[in-house]
């Protein structure tokens, strides 16, 4: 990255401290809702508790990407 003297930085957007702090507690809910549904889930039989879960522990991420892209552009689209 070229940073003449004569360039000044570009100054840094507030959506992500803030998208940032939205992340944690976007997390923070989804594995408490999760952990809510542990009882139900620990009655599945194991290989059915270990899809539910692999599932739950990947799901979470797939809502972020829209988040992440206004974050970084002020978009919610790449369109």
């Amino acid at each position: 990255m070229d940073l003449s003297p004569h360039r000044v930085p570009p100054e840094p957007s507030w959506r992500k401290p803030v998208g940032m702090l939205l992340i944690i507690l976007y997390i923070t809910l989804y594995a408490l809702s999760v952990s809510a549904l542990a009882d139900s889930i620990a009655a599945l039989p194991l290989a059915l508790e270990a899809i539910v879960y692999l599932v739950a522990g990947l799901a979470w991420i797939a809502p972020l990407r829209p988040f992440i892209l206004w974050m970084n552009t002020g978009r919610w689209s790449t369109k």
